[in-house]
């Protein structure tokens, strides 16, 4: 398994906590990437959203692009993941501020493509924003235009919706290009994922749903690359450990006791322009990116124990989401992932 979390972009993932003491500025983001390297995190995952989407719209956020290249600068190892959205983007420039980022980074730099849910994003920051299937055709394009000026001298493409004419990109990224990562469950969406991506991410779930999604996916992904499996399989939990269950479930509580506001001003946009594979309710969204469902909730062993199965489910990596998030994540960096070790070790012991 490996440990990634999403950077702090929007002031916390809670939906119904005003302030969780982890402000949406760089200088926070900056120390939560610096500490996560030093504990043995693995990525991060930088959100695109030019609105604020956990409290509210009016409420500050970062923007990821501009991020990313500065955080590439004061980090070593750590994977940065960018979100990238084809109707907000130019696709050659983007191509062109990929290569200089992993350039910026020594070949950290990997992007993960979004197809877009937020109409009224969209209307207020020019963002182009069809029916679902046809965000999907677009997509495709995009990538088509990454790849090719990513891997040839000079690239053409006279598409639907981008024309290019013999473009050259120079210099090229560090690495042979930079991994996509997608996330999508509608059957346009995972036909689109399995054709031109390179990894697969997913919402929150149980372990039989994930296990369920990984098989799905790894059958889809034999038909268009029949040698190319995915090269991995990730999906976005919510942490909270405690000492003691009791103490876990009361956080749980706490944070889960619905306060409708602005915060959930995304919501109807959400499950009326995606087409989801589980019905989302209020409680699911009162974090981010349904974050409760793999239940990482309880003591470390309980936790541990968890992941383990998410793991034996065919899952190799996490991306967390908590709060406040520098001091979950040491916790989680301390108690969770050196018991992880230690179980696996047990069970091959065993085995």
């Amino acid at each position: 398994m490996r440990y990634g979390f999403w950077l702090p972009i929007f002031g916390g993932w809670l939906r119904n906590v005003e302030d969780e003491h982890m402000p949406a500025t760089f200088e926070y983001a900056k120390e939560v990437i610096q500490k996560g390297e030093e504990w043995g995190f693995d990525t991060t995952l930088i959100a695109e959203l030019n609105l604020n989407d956990i409290k509210g719209p009016k409420e500050d956020s970062l923007e990821a692009w501009s991020t990313a290249a500065a955080l590439a600068a004061v980090t070593n190892k750590i994977e940065i993941m960018t979100a990238v959205r084809p109707g907000f983007h130019s696709p050659a420039v983007t191509a062109k501020m990929a290569a200089n980022i992993d350039h910026i980074s020594n070949g950290r730099f990997t992007l993960n493509v979004v197809s877009a849910w937020w109409a009224e994003e969209a209307k207020q920051y020019g963002g182009v924003f069809t029916e679902h299937d046809e965000r999907y055709e677009r997509t495709e394009e995009f990538i088509a235009i990454l790849k090719g000026l990513w891997e040839n001298e000079s690239f053409t493409h006279h598409g639907k919706f981008y024309q290019i004419e013999d473009a050259k990109l120079a210099p090229k990224p560090v690495q042979s290009r930079p991994t996509l990562y997608a996330g999508g469950e509608s059957p346009r969406g995972k036909e689109t994922i399995a054709s031109f991506c390179d990894a697969y991410v997913m919402h929150g779930g149980t372990v039989q749903e994930i296990r369920h999604k990984i098989g799905d996916m790894k059958e889809l992904r034999a038909k268009h690359h029949p040698h190319a499996p995915f090269s991995t399989f990730g999906m976005a939990a919510y942490v909270i450990c405690r000492d003691t269950e009791e103490e876990a479930q009361k956080e749980l509580t706490r944070i889960t006791t619905i306060k409708q506001g602005d915060a959930y001003a995304g919501y109807q946009d959400f499950v009326s322009k995606s087409q989801l594979e589980q019905q989302i309710k209020l409680y699911d969204y009162s974090v981010s990116n349904r974050g409760l469902r793999p239940h990482l909730i309880g003591t470390p062993q309980q936790i541990a124990k968890q992941i383990l199965a998410f793991e034996e489910a065919g899952l190799d990596l996490l991306l967390l989401q908590c709060s406040p998030q520098l001091e979950e994540m040491e916790r989680f960096s301390t108690q969770v992932m050196p018991l992880v070790e230690s179980l696996r070790s047990g069970q091959k012991t065993y085995r």
